[in-house]
């Protein structure tokens, strides 16, 4: 289930911290609570994703955006992701997630975060996602521009452009293989 209560408590949180620039680091500490772990007593790779959900958002709320995101009904849809699992993160563990936007094209906005216990990082994760209201598609420049944000793009760093054009060469929709029915 969706931890609605956490992600309203997060974002509760987030309007008493200080206020953060677009390319600001964010810093988050949670726990792995145990409906947060699969029956192995760690850290569900499902709930993880989730979890850096939960930050972006408090991010976004440190950021000034929320108001404009419930007033113009703003999604952002996650439009690729690529995780690396490096680490158990077991039951009762604290760590902090980083939070990080590291820049935009016409389309997309790309972030950066990962989980930490004191040095090591425990997993990473590189997304992207589309800005969108009802009427459809919003480039990033100009939501950037309606927030008060420069826009002057920043250059994505050689590791997630290359994230970028290798996904750019996968075919859409999928090839299909032969399917076998039981």
């Amino acid at each position: 289930m969706y931890p609605y209560i956490r992600a309203i408590y997060m974002m509760l949180k987030g309007r008493s911290m200080h206020g953060l620039d677009v390319y600001g680091t964010h810093v988050s500490y949670h726990r792995a609570w145990p409906w947060d772990t699969d029956a192995f007593g760690e850290l569900n790779n499902g709930r993880i994703l989730t979890l850096f959900e939960l930050a972006r958002w408090q991010s976004g709320v440190r950021m000034g955006m929320m108001r404009k995101v419930i007033k113009g009904r703003i999604m952002f849809p996650i439009a690729g992701v690529s995780v690396r699992y490096r680490k158990r993160v077991p039951t009762w563990q604290r760590y902090r997630v980083q939070t990080r936007f590291l820049g935009f094209d016409e389309r997309f906005v790309y972030a950066d975060q990962s989980m930490w216990q004191g040095e090591t990082c425990m997993n990473q994760m590189l997304l992207r996602f589309a800005v969108k209201n009802r009427k459809g598609s919003i480039k990033p420049v100009e939501f950037l521009e309606s927030l008060g944000f420069g826009t002057d793009k920043k250059t994505l760093p050689d590791w997630a452009q290359n994230w970028v054009d290798a996904d750019a060469t996968r075919p859409w929709p999928p090839t299909s293989g032969p399917v076998y029915d039981n």
